[in-house]
């Protein structure tokens, strides 16, 4: 007996970084005999890695397809599915593009928490609204809602351990090889990196660091300012990262406290390495890691050295932590666990009717509106006045920051005066 294949219609910008790896590890995982994935890319994309991975798995690839294209294929799904984050692509996918009737859901890759909110209309209008991490809950545009609307929201995190196994010597290391791996973007990163490093009195304690050119300069700076010169050893960008990981023991993970990240596929990945990881007071961190059992929690740069200087002086308990991350990641953090929680919700969206959606009367027909939407008042508030590390996303050249609407709207009016209200013209 045939069974009809329900068709899921993925909407996503590209297929880059962590939403690439998690959409792999969901087709991974799916039932080929109850769904079928394809992928609609809004652009072309530059990079190939998990184009191929997806095709391999048994995914269809259709990518920057013409309107009519575009209309078919959400006429024939039976669930569209946005990846959803602030792209600037996004917005004008969805609000310029005749949509016919569907049923919506949307994986959220942000936490909402700072800029960039999520927009809870965009909850409103959705049949299911799955978040990558419980911590989104505390982000005002989903707290505040009622408790009916928030029947439609559950969580399933991105987040999966590496598909390479890193084999270890089970004899305690007394020497501790620190990293990290991520981006050197202080929206991302904690501005203070450089200072929380230095604080640790240890004879010629040093970490690895692997990641891109942003701030590498600054932070050699602060380095050399700090007294410690070689406190960073730059390793350059890689996309071995199971490599890289195989020559640490502690990963050094700590973040903005204002950054727009959930499942933190990187922390995620060096746990399942057996790495005992190190974190902010973050909410997102600390919805991963418990403190003292699968990872350190620090909240300053003293505390941070009280930590580095425990895990030096207690191996035998940096193995128990190490031994404790890899088996969380193995039981919670996995391919078939995406597989299985996000077919329980397809099945639930199924059941429901297909419905119009005005995407342009949500958002407006304006990119200057469609940034907006995103924008956390208080969060420029924050820059204006300095008073704490928000402001940094608002700089950044991509993640859906200004200057990232810019590149793709640079004619537009209403962006450009946006634009100088909101940042100052030498820094666009």
């Amino acid at each position: 007996m045939n069974t009809k294949l329900s068709r899921i219609v993925h909407i996503t910008p590209h297929l880059g970084g962590g939403v690439g790896k998690a959409l792999c590890a969901l087709v991974e995982a799916s039932d080929t005999n109850f769904f079928q994935h394809i992928f609609l890319l809004i652009e072309r994309p530059e990079k190939t890695q998990f184009l191929d991975k997806l095709i391999a798995l048994g995914g269809e690839l259709i990518i920057a397809p013409n309107a009519e294209q575009v209309e078919e294929l959400i006429s024939s799904a039976d669930i569209v599915q946005i990846e959803w984050w602030n792209h600037p692509a996004i917005f004008k996918f969805i609000c310029e593009q005749r949509m016919p009737p569907m049923r919506l859901l949307v994986w959220c890759h942000i936490s909402g928490l700072h800029t960039p909110v999520i927009p809870p209309m965009l909850i409103e209008v959705a049949d299911s609204f799955l978040l990558t991490s419980p911590c989104s809950f505390l982000a005002s545009s989903i707290a505040s809602l009622h408790d009916k609307k928030k029947e439609k929201i559950s969580v399933v995190s991105s987040g999966t351990g590496l598909s390479t196994l890193i084999h270890r010597s089970n004899s305690l290391d007394p020497k501790l090889n620190a990293g990290y791996i991520g981006s050197f973007n202080f929206s991302k990163l904690h501005p203070n990196f450089v200072q929380y490093l230095a604080a640790v009195d240890i004879p010629d304690f040093q970490i690895r660091v692997w990641g891109d050119e942003i701030n590498r300069e600054l932070l050699i700076k602060q380095c050399i300012k700090s007294g410690k010169p070689y406190l960073l050893n730059f390793s350059g960008y890689t996309m071995d990262v199971a490599n890289a990981l195989s020559t640490l023991n502690v990963f050094v993970y700590l973040l903005n406290p204002a950054h727009y990240g959930t499942a933190e596929n990187v922390l995620i990945e060096a746990m399942s390495a057996g790495l005992v990881p190190v974190v902010l007071n973050n909410p997102a961190e600390m919805c991963i890691i418990e403190d003292h059992k699968t990872g350190l929690i620090v909240s300053s740069p003293s505390t941070f050295s009280a930590a580095i200087e425990w895990l030096v002086n207690y191996p035998e308990e940096r193995q128990k932590i190490s031994n404790n991350a890899a088996n969380l990641v193995n039981k919670k953090y996995t391919s078939s666990k995406i597989g299985r929680a996000m077919e329980l919700n397809y099945r639930k969206v199924l059941n429901k009717k297909k419905h119009t959606i005005n995407f342009r009367s949500l958002f407006g027909s304006d990119p200057a509106e469609w940034y907006l939407v995103c924008l956390d008042k208080i969060d420029i508030r924050k820059k204006i006045n300095n008073s704490d590390f928000s402001h940094f996303s608002l700089l950044d050249k991509t993640k859906g920051s200004m200057q990232h609407f810019l590149s793709y709207f640079p004619d537009n009016p209403r962006l450009q005066k946006l634009a100088n209200l909101l940042l100052d013209t030498n820094e666009i």
